[in-house]
Order: structure tokens, then C-alpha cells, then sequence
């Protein structure tokens, strides 16, 4: 009874948090309508690729220790896209529509606040790598199959991949890092989490349910194929159990927002897209306990 207790207590602390600040950044998004286009900027020009260079360029990060795990979320978001895109003449939805949202998860709004918070700051390397490979696969994949004649050099401008890159140029050199720049960064990275999710929720209040139907299909099988995926991958890579239960969290996550940005942008039914996305990030209040039960 006190094992059970205990464990219903560590996940409401982890999860209660999170959609605290979603519901926050809802109920604020509702009654004062702001413009976010700003502080979203800020988050992924500044704030998030602070964190990303602060963690890689610690000396402490190895990043041989999770290139298992970074193959792993490779084959967990392409995997589940092959394994949903017979359905989709099933379902009667476009490809291009319904398979991104179940590719690409929510693993910076949602997925890095959720790991440190279930497994500390140690698991803040991991959390990163997973965030790092998704949004690289997003960028490179994800707008290939909006639009084959989109260059993907462009991806080497963005912030979060050039302090990706400096942030393992640095670690590998073994430069010193001056406290005072460290504590520097580390304070702008901190901003980085807590903002994810409040933008989060306010961005949720532009999400209609006009395809509600396809949007609850979408909640229940995007996490079911990642966690599915998860499962075999592993028995190909043999990850160890700590990275494996990252993994796991990782292939339950809910779609990324960003799903509706791109689909928004390249005209894809932004509105089946929208749908799927709510439905998924409110589908998560569900999956995401139920999932860390069997992983605590």
C-alpha cells in the first residue's frame, strides 16, 4: 500500500506541474488574447539553444553514452510513421496530414520538463538528445514531405542546431567554461522549460474541434505506435534500462505543436491538424500517467 502510494505521489509531482503551467498559459491565452509570436521567437532563438549549449558542452557529457539512445528516437519517429501510413487509406486522411503529428512529438514543450521532473537534472543530457534528434528529423524530414524541393542546408542556420554543434565542438575540445558565462547560460536555459509550457497552452486556445473525429484517432494511436516502436527498437539496440524507460516516455508523448505551425504554413489541412494536436496534448493527460506507472 505504501509502495503504491508512494508511486501515485511521484507521478501526480511530475505530472501535475507540467499541465499546471499548460492550464496557465491556457486560461491567460483566453482572457487577455496575447501575442506570443515574440516570446516563442525568444524561447527558440535564445533561451532553448542556451540550454542545449550549456548541457553539451559540460565536461561531463558523453555523447557516445547516448548515441544508442539518439539512434533509438530516430527509429521511433520513423517507425512510427511506417507503421500508421497503411492506415491512412484506411482512415481517409492524407498522408501528409495525419502521419507528421504522429511522427513528431511534443518533446520540447512537453518531453524534457516531463523527464527532468520524473528523473531529475541527471536525466537533462538524455531529455536534450531526444529534443535534439526530433527537431533535426522535423526540419529535415518533416518538411520534405510537405514540400520535396525544400533545402534541407537550411537547417544549419537554425540557433538549435548551431548550439548543438558548438555546444559538442566544445565538450569535445575540453574548453574551460568561465563560471560566470556558465551561470550566464545556464540561467537563460532555465527560462527555456517553464516557457515551453505556457506557450504551450496558450497556443492551444487557436485549436478548434471541427475534426474531432480524426483528432481522438490521433491521441490514441500517436502513442500507442511511438511506445510500440519503442519496444522493438529495443530489441535491436539493447539500450540499458534507464535510457530504454527515456525511450519509452519519449515514444508516448503527445504531437508537437509544431505539427500545426507547418501545416499551417504549407496549407495541409491546418485544421485536421489542429484537432489531432489538442486532442494528442489532452490525450496525454491519460497516456503519460498511465505510462510512467510502468516505468517508475
Amino acid at each position: 500500500m505504501d509502495t503504491a502510494f508512494a508511486l501515485a505521489e511521484r507521478i501526480f509531482l511530475t505530472v501535475f506541474p507540467l499541465f499546471a503551467i499548460v492550464l496557465g498559459g491556457y486560461l491567460y491565452g483566453r482572457y487577455k488574447k496575447p501575442d506570443m509570436t515574440l516570446a516563442n521567437q525568444l524561447n527558440m532563438d535564445i533561451f532553448v539553444p542556451a540550454l542545449v549549449f550549456f548541457v553539451l558542452s559540460d565536461k561531463s557529457f558523453d555523447l557516445v553514452k547516448y548515441q544508442g539512445l539518439a539512434i533509438g528516437a530516430a527509429l521511433v519517429i520513423l517507425g512510427s510513421g511506417l507503421l500508421l501510413w497503411p492506415l491512412c487509406k484506411i482512415l481517409k486522411v492524407q498522408p501528409k496530414t495525419f502521419l507528421p503529428p504522429m511522427m513528431f512529438s511534443n518533446s520540447g514543450n512537453l518531453g524534457l520538463p516531463l523527464i527532468i521532473l520524473a528523473f531529475g537534472e541527471q536525466a537533462l543530457p538524455a531529455a536534450i538528445m531526444l529534443f535534439i534528434v526530433e527537431m533535426t528529423l522535423h526540419f529535415t524530414v518533416g518538411i520534405y514531405m510537405m514540400d520535396h524541393r525544400t533545402n534541407p542546408w537550411r537547417l544549419l542556420r537554425m540557433p538549435i542546431i548551431i548550439a548543438t554543434i558548438a555546444g559538442l565542438a566544445w565538450s569535445s575540445l575540453s574548453l574551460p567554461m568561465p563560471a560566470s558565462i556558465a551561470t550566464s547560460l545556464d540561467m537563460l536555459g532555465q527560462i527555456s522549460i517553464p516557457l515551453l509550457l505556457f506557450t504551450l497552452g496558450v497556443r492551444l486556445i487557436t485549436v478548434d474541434f471541427s475534426a474531432w473525429r480524426i483528432g481522438v484517432t490521433g491521441a490514441v494511436l500517436s502513442p500507442l505506435a511511438g511506445i510500440l516502436i519503442a519496444y522493438a527498437v529495443q530489441q535491436l539496440l539493447h539500450l540499458d534500462a534507464e535510457q530504454f524507460v527515456y525511450l519509452i516516455i519519449f515514444g508516448a508523448l503527445p504531437p508537437a505543436v509544431l505539427n500545426y505551425i507547418v501545416a499551417e504554413q504549407y496549407n495541409q489541412e491546418p485544421k485536421q491538424v489542429a484537432s489531432i494536436v489538442l486532442l494528442g496534448n489532452m490525450g496525454a493527460l491519460l497516456f503519460i500517467p498511465a505510462t510512467l506507472v510502468f516505468v517508475l
